[in-house]
């Protein structure tokens, strides 16, 4: 069974970064620049932010449907230079390869089914054993220790 990691879309973030500082911080958002490698991972480009990049930061509701008991939102970073990353069936982007990350395993009702802790590096081997479940629809990435939403896994 294969899997694709899906990247939040870039239309999605578009009008907001021509917002100013002001209009941002009115609807609960920064303009950040990343200071060191591998501190801001882009949600869109699924690609870790080079210092000196600019990003916008902010909340993201990431599980939205009304009926789940799961609905949840977060932080996220996207770059305003993002290009929406479109990841090949089977690769796990090395932003999420390099991180520990909290996986939440979701039925088609949006009900979770099994979650664990798993370093990036094995991400691939899991995806692929949940995924040979029917019964999984999708998975989301989180960081271990920050617990921000990184990326969804679908068949």
């Amino acid at each position: 069974m294969s899997f694709r990691i899906l990247p939040l879309p870039l239309a999605l973030f578009q009008p907001l970064f021509a917002l100013d500082d002001p209009a941002l911080r009115a609807i609960g958002a920064r303009r950040m620049v990343a200071d060191e490698p591998h501190s801001a991972p882009c949600r869109v480009s699924l690609t870790d932010a080079d210092p000196g990049d600019r990003l916008i930061l902010l909340t993201h509701r990431h599980l939205d449907d009304p009926t789940s008991p799961y609905r949840s939102e977060g932080p996220v970073f996207v770059r305003e230079t993002a290009v929406e990353a479109a990841p090949d069936p089977g690769i796990v982007p090395d932003m999420l390869s390099r991180r520990l990350l909290s996986v939440r395993v979701y039925d088609a009702d949006w009900m979770m089914t099994d979650a664990d802790v798993v370093e990036g590096r094995d991400l691939a081997v899991r995806l692929d054993q949940w995924f040979e479940d029917e019964a999984v629809a999708r998975v989301h990435l989180h960081t271990a220790r920050r617990g921000c939403f990184m990326a969804a896994a679908a068949r």
